[in-house]
């Protein structure tokens, strides 16, 4: 699944691309993604201009005078700008078309993406979000505050939107690692010390994977087309009876929350 790096690397693909770009024709290729796309987008954003291009949590945030473009690239989703002669590809599902004769186009495989609109820029999936983990409120001592009592375990707690966002289960595995702590411990019993370290750990795990382009395991690719290369560098995901950078242990998988985690059952305490 696109978690906050990938979601990032493509806003940062494509602001050059389509900001201050005039759109000549919206185009939905089907009905629904994970809900119903918007059909009037057809003739509401036709002529606009698009003014700017963010990002909360997984969203993108396509922003235009008559309001906010949203996206989300579900668990298979990715989005190219192409030239407008270029063919669809299989699973291309909604597109924009510019005066440029550019096409912006989403393809999701799995259909569990989402295009919506909002003419404020408030929506329920964005009303209740957590902090944004790269911007200063995600200070050192947030984590710690919010986890006091707290019986989950402290990857779903970290993984948990209304806490901070974008923390996915890739990266949630890989901050445990580098800060030493094991995924099973509760959330409410992690020292204020550990939850600093974390903190770091979280912040300069998630920088240096949108350096990387985000990780590419199986269908995510820049808006180029090129893949994510920070899956070269996990220390954890994916390398079950690997052995472990940090010490000689080997690397085990178990399943929290319908989700697989890995980590060192030596070197995370």
């Amino acid at each position: 699944m696109p978690e906050l790096p990938e979601v990032e690397t493509t806003k940062l693909g494509l602001t050059p691309l389509i900001v201050n770009q005039v759109v000549e024709c919206a185009i939905l290729y089907r009905d629904n993604l994970r809900w119903a796309m918007p059909k009037h987008l057809i003739t509401t954003l036709a002529n606009q201009v698009i003014t700017a291009i963010n990002r909360r949590g997984k969203y993108l945030l396509i922003k235009f005078d008559v309001g906010t473009l949203i996206i989300h690239l579900g668990m298979s989703g990715s989005i190219k700008v192409v030239n407008s002669d270029v063919p669809l590809k299989k699973h291309d599902h909604f597109e924009l078309g510019f005066t440029n004769n550019t096409v912006m186009r989403l393809n999701d495989p799995r259909r569990f993406g989402a295009v919506l609109f909002s003419t404020d820029g408030s929506h329920p999936l964005l009303d209740n979000l957590g902090v944004e983990p790269l911007e200063d409120i995600f200070d050192e001592s947030y984590l710690y505050i919010r986890s006091r009592n707290k019986q989950q375990n402290i990857k779903a707690f970290i993984m948990d939107s209304k806490v901070v966002v974008g923390v996915g289960n890739i990266y949630a595995c890989e901050s445990l690692h580098q800060a030493g702590i094991n995924p099973e411990r509760k959330a409410g019993s992690v020292s204020k010390k550990r939850y600093q370290l974390l903190t770091q750990c979280i912040k300069a795990i998630l920088i240096q994977a949108i350096k990387a382009g985000g990780t590419t395991l199986q269908d995510f690719s820049q808006v180029d087309g090129s893949p994510g290369y920070f899956a070269q560098t996990l220390s954890v995901y994916g390398r079950e009876n690997e052995r472990c950078n940090t010490c000689d242990g080997k690397i085990a998988r178990i399943t929290q929350n319908q989700r697989s985690t890995f980590y060192c059952p030596i070197c995370q305490t």
